[in-house]
Protein backbone atom coordinates (compact mmCIF):
# COMPACT_ATOMS: atom_id res chain seq x y z
CA UNK A 1 0.00 0.00 0.00
CA UNK A 2 1.40 3.18 -0.82
CA UNK A 3 1.94 6.11 1.74
CA UNK A 4 1.55 9.64 1.17
CA UNK A 5 2.96 12.36 3.41
CA UNK A 6 3.88 16.03 3.93
CA UNK A 7 6.34 15.02 6.36
CA UNK A 8 9.59 12.98 5.37
CA UNK A 9 9.82 9.55 6.35
CA UNK A 10 13.00 8.60 8.48
CA UNK A 11 13.74 5.38 6.71
CA UNK A 12 14.01 7.80 3.07
CA UNK A 13 17.29 8.46 2.61
CA UNK A 14 19.19 10.67 0.34
CA UNK A 15 20.75 8.44 -1.27
CA UNK A 16 17.15 6.92 -2.29
CA UNK A 17 16.02 10.13 -3.55
CA UNK A 18 18.75 10.68 -5.51
CA UNK A 19 18.39 7.43 -7.21
CA UNK A 20 14.50 8.48 -7.80
CA UNK A 21 15.88 11.59 -9.50
CA UNK A 22 18.06 9.29 -11.40
CA UNK A 23 15.51 6.55 -12.18
CA UNK A 24 13.77 8.94 -14.19
CA UNK A 25 16.63 10.15 -16.02
CA UNK A 26 16.37 13.75 -14.52
CA UNK A 27 20.42 13.87 -14.85
CA UNK A 28 20.54 17.91 -14.35
CA UNK A 29 19.41 17.67 -10.79
CA UNK A 30 22.39 14.96 -9.90
CA UNK A 31 24.83 17.49 -11.17
CA UNK A 32 25.05 19.10 -7.79
CA UNK A 33 23.02 16.78 -5.31
CA UNK A 34 23.01 18.89 -2.50
CA UNK A 35 21.43 21.71 -4.43
CA UNK A 36 18.69 19.26 -5.46
CA UNK A 37 18.35 17.91 -1.51
CA UNK A 38 18.44 21.60 -0.06
CA UNK A 39 15.82 22.61 -2.45
CA UNK A 40 13.66 19.60 -1.20
CA UNK A 41 14.14 20.62 2.01
CA UNK A 42 13.46 24.35 1.26
CA UNK A 43 10.01 23.47 -0.48
CA UNK A 44 6.75 22.02 0.14
CA UNK A 45 7.00 18.01 -0.73
CA UNK A 46 4.68 15.10 -0.64
CA UNK A 47 6.44 11.91 -0.33
CA UNK A 48 4.74 8.83 -1.65
CA UNK A 49 6.33 5.80 0.11
CA UNK A 50 5.64 1.57 0.25
CA UNK A 51 7.16 0.10 3.48
CA UNK A 52 8.83 3.48 3.58
CA UNK A 53 10.65 3.07 0.17
CA UNK A 54 10.57 5.87 -1.84
CA UNK A 55 8.31 5.50 -5.05
CA UNK A 56 7.69 9.24 -5.99
CA UNK A 57 7.34 12.73 -4.33
CA UNK A 58 6.31 16.09 -5.89
CA UNK A 59 7.69 19.32 -4.90
CA UNK A 60 6.02 22.56 -4.39
CA UNK A 61 7.42 26.21 -4.24
CA UNK A 62 4.49 28.50 -2.61
CA UNK A 63 3.66 31.56 -1.07
CA UNK A 64 0.58 29.56 0.55
CA UNK A 65 -1.74 32.59 -0.57
CA UNK A 66 -2.07 32.99 -4.01
CA UNK A 67 0.86 31.24 -6.08
CA UNK A 68 1.77 27.00 -6.23
CA UNK A 69 4.31 26.35 -8.63
CA UNK A 70 4.69 22.57 -9.12
CA UNK A 71 8.26 22.59 -9.67
CA UNK A 72 8.97 18.41 -9.32
CA UNK A 73 6.60 15.13 -9.89
CA UNK A 74 8.56 12.31 -10.44
CA UNK A 75 7.58 8.28 -9.87
CA UNK A 76 9.67 5.91 -10.16
CA UNK A 77 9.04 3.78 -13.47
CA UNK A 78 8.44 0.61 -11.32
CA UNK A 79 4.71 2.33 -9.73
CA UNK A 80 4.12 4.47 -12.64
CA UNK A 81 0.60 3.90 -14.53
CA UNK A 82 -0.86 3.09 -11.14
CA UNK A 83 -2.02 6.09 -10.71
CA UNK A 84 0.59 7.43 -7.64
CA UNK A 85 1.65 10.72 -9.95
CA UNK A 86 -2.06 11.21 -10.69
CA UNK A 87 -2.50 11.21 -6.42
CA UNK A 88 0.52 13.08 -5.68
CA UNK A 89 -0.90 16.03 -7.87
CA UNK A 90 -4.33 15.45 -6.37
CA UNK A 91 -3.21 15.53 -2.77
CA UNK A 92 -0.93 18.67 -3.42
CA UNK A 93 -3.71 20.47 -4.85
CA UNK A 94 -5.71 19.61 -2.23
CA UNK A 95 -3.68 21.32 0.59
CA UNK A 96 -3.34 24.75 -1.21
CA UNK A 97 -7.31 24.43 -2.51
CA UNK A 98 -6.95 28.28 -1.28
CA UNK A 99 -4.23 29.18 -3.62
CA UNK A 100 -5.13 30.69 -6.37
CA UNK A 101 -2.96 30.46 -9.09
CA UNK A 102 -1.11 26.71 -10.04
CA UNK A 103 1.62 26.68 -12.82
CA UNK A 104 4.34 24.22 -13.65
CA UNK A 105 6.85 24.21 -16.63
CA UNK A 106 7.64 20.35 -18.34
CA UNK A 107 8.37 18.39 -21.00
CA UNK A 108 6.68 18.57 -24.52
CA UNK A 109 6.13 14.89 -24.94
CA UNK A 110 2.31 13.97 -25.77
CA UNK A 111 2.13 11.99 -23.01
CA UNK A 112 2.87 14.66 -20.60
CA UNK A 113 0.56 17.18 -22.17
CA UNK A 114 -2.43 14.26 -21.82
CA UNK A 115 -1.47 13.53 -17.94
CA UNK A 116 -1.58 17.64 -17.05
CA UNK A 117 -5.05 18.42 -19.07
CA UNK A 118 -6.34 15.57 -17.33
CA UNK A 119 -5.63 16.78 -14.37
CA UNK A 120 -7.47 20.21 -15.47
CA UNK A 121 -4.17 22.30 -16.55
CA UNK A 122 -4.20 24.04 -19.22
CA UNK A 123 -1.51 24.40 -21.95
CA UNK A 124 -0.73 28.62 -22.18
CA UNK A 125 0.35 29.87 -24.89
CA UNK A 126 0.60 33.62 -25.88
CA UNK A 127 -2.61 33.57 -27.55
CA UNK A 128 -4.59 31.95 -24.67
CA UNK A 129 -3.25 33.28 -21.48
CA UNK A 130 0.37 34.98 -21.41
CA UNK A 131 3.98 33.91 -22.17
CA UNK A 132 6.01 31.68 -20.21
CA UNK A 133 10.13 32.16 -19.87
CA UNK A 134 12.42 30.26 -18.71
CA UNK A 135 16.25 30.95 -17.92
CA UNK A 136 18.04 27.92 -17.15
CA UNK A 137 21.39 28.00 -15.27
CA UNK A 138 21.79 24.05 -14.07
CA UNK A 139 24.16 23.35 -17.13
Amino acid sequence: MITYSFTQSAAVTNQEILDLYRSVDWSAYLQHPQNTLDALANSTVLWATVDDHLVGLIRGVTDGHTILYIQDLLVDPAHQQQHVGTTLMKKMLDHYQNVGQTVLITDPEERTRKFYESLDFLQITPQTYGRAFVLERRF
